[in-house]
Parts: structure tokens; C-alpha cells; sequence
């Protein structure tokens, strides 16, 4: 009884399961690739979330009270990956800081910004890494909505 392999020419024995090789090698480079896409592509998407965030603190900061919880929440429900920590209000100049009436007449711009503390971690499973977000800040010149009257809806 002859078998298979007996058959087959000498050339033809000698590359036997030569594709399945490739493919594994060909295979596993490219889904380490695609992986890696995908990861920077999350990671650009917090990035771009993190400067949506904070332009959106900024603005909300400029129309409610001073330092009025909202801005920190709000921003955290854009960019759940943040603390309260790492988020900080700043009102210029330094006095106007006292109280909501003394900082609706006399605050002439808002600062939010986010601490370079924000730590991405990364997916991919034999190069695992955590990128920390730069730091995101955004000025806005003070203004005032009626939210001494509580009728801005944006600050409920």
C-alpha cells in the first residue's frame, strides 16, 4: 500500500506546511499592527476628550458660580477617567476669588485645567503601556448669565 507522501515528488515533500508558517508569521505581524491602531486610536480619542473637557469646564465655569460643583461633574461625565483632583479652577485676579457676588462684578477670566496626571493604560496585550495626557488648559473671559438668579440651566 503506498502512501501519500511516497507519492508526492521530493520537491513538493520539502515545502509541506511552508504556507501555514507564513501565514502564522504574516499573521501575527499584522494583527500586532492592527492592534497598535487601534490602541493609538483610543488613546488620540481620550486625548481629544481631555481638550473637549476642558474647553467645556472653561465655558461652564464662566457662566455659573464660583466654583460651582457642576464644572468638575460635568467634566467627568465627558472624560469619565478623571478625578476631581485632577481638575483645577482658577479665577483671575487671584481676589475675586472671595465669593460668587464679588466674582460675578469683578473676575476677568477663568482658567480650567487638567493635571498631568491622567494616566491612559493601553490594551495591547505583550506591549501593555500607560501614557500620561499632557497638561490641558483653556482661559475664557468671565461673563455672567443670570446665575446669581439661578436661571442658567446650564449650572443646575
Amino acid at each position: 500500500m503506498k502512501t501519500r507522501a511516497a507519492t508526492m515528488p521530493v520537491g513538493r515533500a520539502l515545502q509541506r506546511g511552508a504556507a501555514a508558517v507564513e501565514f502564522a508569521l504574516v499573521c501575527m505581524v499584522f494583527l500586532t499592527l492592527l492592534i497598535g491602531i487601534m490602541e493609538m486610536g483610543r488613546v488620540l480619542f481620550y486625548w481629544n476628550a481631555a481638550a473637549e473637557a476642558t474647553r467645556w469646564g472653561a465655558r461652564l465655569a464662566v457662566v455659573c458660580d464660583l466654583n460651582d460643583s457642576i464644572i468638575k461633574e460635568k467634566m467627568r461625565v465627558m472624560l469619565p477617567i478623571l478625578k476631581a483632583t485632577d481638575i483645577s479652577v482658577s479665577y483671575f485676579p487671584s481676589t475675586c476669588a472671595g465669593d460668587a457676588a464679588t466674582a460675578r462684578a469683578s473676575c476677568e477670566s477663568v482658567t480650567v485645567e487638567i493635571s498631568p496626571t491622567v494616566v491612559v493604560k493601553t490594551f495591547i496585550p505583550t506591549l501593555a503601556a500607560s501614557l500620561t495626557l499632557p497638561p490641558f488648559v483653556t482661559t475664557l473671559p468671565r461673563e455672567s448669565m443670570d446665575s446669581a438668579t439661578e436661571a442658567n440651566p446650564v449650572c443646575k
